[in-house]
């Protein structure tokens, strides 16, 4: 016996999260930390430490100063691909530590 308001799980979630910004918009963020390694590779996350985000700001915390330096110059083109990761603009500036 079907109820009259019954619909698949899938479309349920997706309305759920779709009336929910704010689940949506951390969701995203979380995407952005995970995607961190994949996007950058091996090599760039054995020098990374500490991923966060404090409001739209992306922290990462980096232990080599030449990966730094060259990070800052491509940061814009790793704003963008981060933000295509997320599926949202949820990067608005990455300050690397």
């Amino acid at each position: 016996m079907q109820k009259k308001n019954a619909q698949p799980l899938s479309d349920a979630l997706s309305d759920f999260f779709n009336e929910n910004n704010v689940l949506r918009v951390k969701l995203a963020q979380q995407r952005v930390v995970r995607g961190w390694n994949e996007l950058l590779g091996e090599g760039i996350s054995q020098y990374t430490g500490n991923i966060y985000f404090n409001r739209d700001t992306l922290y990462v915390h980096l232990t080599s100063a030449v990966l730094r330096a060259e990070l800052m110059m491509i940061k814009e083109d790793l704003i963008k691909k981060l933000n295509g990761y997320a599926e949202l603009p949820v990067v608005k500036d990455i300050v690397f530590r």
